[in-house]
């Protein structure tokens, strides 16, 4: 396993207990934190950009940990992990039918990446299958025999201080980072299928903690050309968050921590969210791609004996919080694939690509097409212009998920189903009469939109954070 972030550390898990010795290199070598009480203000984790930026463990993530490891999900709660529920408070103009069977799906827990982490670390800690060695860098790949014509096979990996590690199967796990393409064209691999768009995005976060703030708002608010993200962390933390355009002056001047507290005092559904003691600087990512990497070609695998799972497979824009929940879900089809075909390189890998474009593209294809919506009604606010009319199919269904959920509690719950990772857009919409649901509620707030959340005007905005 290459990289020991939460994926690989939770896919190191699934495959040890499934009977697996499994190995995990960690480029970082950053002292592990002795306690839960001492994972943010000493883990640094050197070689994770987005650590201390806010991360949500959905209720995709909880399902998934309740069946398959319910000891790192007790040990999430020892750490103080808050239950965090997604369809309660309902948005004010919503119209609601009660309580339904789907809400029991609908919460997840709460807690930051660092606590998250040392929990999956601590646990992989005790595990007897596994191995981690922490403070390897991988440099290349080792190959043999090819077990198909023409496609090489990986069997181990070399490291930065010269060793070799020999392996069945080679993981990358490596995240967002990731530099699996440059080792398999170093082995004369086909290079693999990659599809990339750059980062729109800048995101600006700051941390606090405190008693808890009410959510009297969404907890990702789109407001023209800005969009805050309010998330509850453990015992009694919060961060928020401001992303906009890259091509935004904004996205300059909200570095700046008083700019930063003064555009967020002044929306009144958010204001209380910055109230409680600052436990952080203010936090900046941007240039985030949208990435994804297919192994394969119309006609197989390029290779055998090493395949890519998590953000080192497919990687979106941080904003929607499911990328470890999306990783998970890798690891398990992984997992399930392996007990198929423990002792068939060339099958596991063709299964394992097969299944990955089935269950996992459609997340990273309907969030690229998500992106491109919020971003052109970001630049539309900023320039004055209006939005361009979605062109193709699955943006336009997109366009539907979002503006149907604020139509009344039931479609509400379907769009949760999506960004709880519970389904994804393309099975939602293609439900029996969803699309029809989703194309009315458009319809009608063509004319008569919902309410628009108090927040500054544009021209306020750029005032404000100058």
């Amino acid at each position: 396993m290459v990289g020991g972030g939460i994926c690989g550390l939770g896919a190191a898990l699934l495959l040890a207990r499934d009977g697996h010795e499994v190995t995990v290199l960690e480029k970082d070598d950053d002292p592990i934190p002795r306690s839960v009480d001492d994972c943010w203000d000493a883990w640094d984790r050197r070689g994770v950009a987005q650590f201390r930026q806010p991360h949500n463990f959905m209720p995709g993530m909880r399902l998934l940990l309740e069946d398959e490891l319910p000891d790192v999900q007790e040990a999430m709660v020892d750490a103080g992990a808050a239950r965090f529920d997604m369809v309660y408070p309902m948005p004010s103009w919503l119209r609601d039918s009660g309580p339904q069977p789907i809400d029991d799906k609908l919460w997840s827990h709460a807690i930051r990446r660092p606590t998250g982490e040392w929990v999956f670390l601590h646990s992989v800690l005790q595990e007897a299958n596994i191995r981690w060695r922490q403070g390897i860098s991988v440099t290349g790949l080792t190959t043999g025999t090819s077990v198909h014509v023409g496609i090489p096979h990986v069997t181990g990996v070399r490291t930065s201080d010269g060793d070799e590690i020999k392996a069945d199967l080679v993981i990358d796990s490596s995240g967002r980072g990731s530099r699996g393409s440059s080792w398999l064209t170093e082995i004369d691999a086909h290079a693999p299928q990659e599809s990339r768009v750059a980062g729109h995005f800048t995101y600006v976060t700051r941390y606090f903690e405190g008693p808890d703030p009410e959510r009297i708002a969404p907890v990702l608010s789109e407001l023209g050309s800005l969009s805050i993200l309010c998330l509850p962390g453990e015992r009694r933390t919060w961060s928020t968050t401001l992303f906009v355009s890259s091509n935004d002056p904004l996205a300059r001047l909200l570095r700046r921590e008083r700019a930063y507290m003064r555009v967020i005092r002044a929306h009144p559904l958010h204001a209380h969210w910055v109230e409680g003691t600052p436990i952080s600087d203010v936090l900046v990512m941007g240039g985030v791609v949208d990435r994804y990497r297919r192994l394969a070609t119309d006609d197989g695998p390029v290779v055998t004996g090493f395949v890519a799972i998590a953000d080192a497979g497919a990687c979106s824009n941080p904003s929607a919080g499911r990328g470890m929940t999306v990783g998970m879900l890798h690891a398990q089809r992984l997992r399930d694939v392996l007990r198929r075909f423990p002792d068939d390189p060339w099958k596991l890998a063709k299964e394992f690509d097969e299944i990955t474009e089935r269950d996992l593209r459609p997340w990273y294809d309907a969030q690229v097409a998500s992106d491109g919506l919020r971003f052109a009604a970001m630049e539309a606010a900023r320039t004055g212009q209006r939005p361009p009319t979605p062109s193709d199919p699955l943006t336009r269904d997109m366009a539907l998920l979002r503006t149907g959920m604020l139509a009344n509690g039931d479609l509400f719950r379907l769009g949760l189903e999506y960004l709880g990772t519970l389904a994804s857009a393309q099975d939602i919409m293609n439900r029996p009469g969803v699309r029809a649901r989703m194309q009315e509620a458009f319809a009608q707030f063509a004319k008569d939109p919902p309410p628009a959340m108090p927040a500054p005007s544009r021209e306020q905005l750029l005032e404000l954070a100058s």
